[in-house]
């Protein structure tokens, strides 16, 4: 299975941590990391799995990578039925708009006819714990619970 990591992202977080996802499935999977920046919305494979990594920015909109992407899913509609993805946020509980960037990528995937995998990983930033990490485990279990 082709597996496609799309991250958004402000201040390379989320770059990060797809990159560490890639680094860990490499050796068992066919996987690469994408700047959804340089994803074009009518062009994705539905061959492959997705991993949206996605920050939150600001008062909870999506991060500056991630724009162009959402933008142009709006603008075209591909119709998406078929395509799996599943979504991974990085936030902070202390805000209210906690991992509100991945929801919002989620929510416009889905309206396309895309259907969504898997529980949704969440990295909180004051947990004190490793984003990647975190990523790494969510990825891992995933794809170990995806049916054959």
């Amino acid at each position: 299975m082709k597996i496609q990591v799309l991250f958004g992202t402000e201040t390379g977080n989320a770059e990060m941590v797809a990159e560490d996802i890639v680094d860990a499935l490499a050796a068992e999977h066919d996987i690469e990391a994408h700047d959804m920046s340089k994803v074009a919305a009518d062009s994705l494979d539905r061959e492959a799995l997705y991993l949206v990594v996605c920050s939150t920015y600001g008062d909870g909109e999506l991060p500056n990578s991630a724009q162009p992407f959402y933008n142009a899913l709006g603008e075209l509609s591909p119709d998406l039925n078929g395509l799996r993805f599943a979504t991974f946020g990085l936030g902070d509980s202390f805000y209210g708009t906690y991992n509100n960037g991945s929801q919002i990528i989620a929510e416009r995937l889905l309206e396309l006819g895309a259907h969504s995998v898997g529980e949704r990983g969440l990295h909180d930033a004051s947990s004190g714990l490793l984003p990647g990490d975190v990523a790494v485990e969510w990825a891992r279990q995933l794809l170990e619970d995806l049916p054959a």
